[in-house]
């Protein structure tokens, strides 16, 4: 069993992908819309193949995150530096360790508001 995609709504699909690729090196690997023209799917992928679907509806612009889901953990080499380059929309919690997790995190905004957590191990 292995993961293949997680699904994001958001208010553009090109925005978000251009953030995705830009920001933290996904590519995007194919897209479709919907048979009534309503809905983009846009995929961007990381580099094990692991993809992100951007789902765009026209007319919706603002989502309600819920309290069922929370973030996307995404591993980056060194968390300062991504946390100090990324064009974030917005930061939950910057640089820290996470001693029980061994690992030292930040988490940022997508520009839809989907919180992002960088992810490094800690040595």
């Amino acid at each position: 069993m292995s993961l293949i995609h997680v699904c994001l709504n958001v208010a553009d699909a090109e925005r978000a992908a251009d953030w995705y690729e830009s920001e933290l090196g996904f590519e995007r690997s194919w897209e479709f819309t919907t048979p009534d023209g309503d809905t983009r799917n846009l995929y961007v992928a990381d580099e094990d193949g692991v993809e992100i679907q951007l789902s765009d509806t026209d007319g919706e612009e603002s989502f309600e995150a819920g309290t069922a889901w929370d973030h996307l953990a995404i591993g980056v080499d060194d968390v300062d530096a991504a946390f100090e380059r990324i064009d974030d929309h917005g930061v939950v919690s910057e640089p820290a360790d996470q001693p029980a997790a061994g690992a030292r995190t930040a988490f940022i905004e997508d520009p839809d508001g989907h919180v992002v957590e960088l992810v490094e191990p800690l040595e």
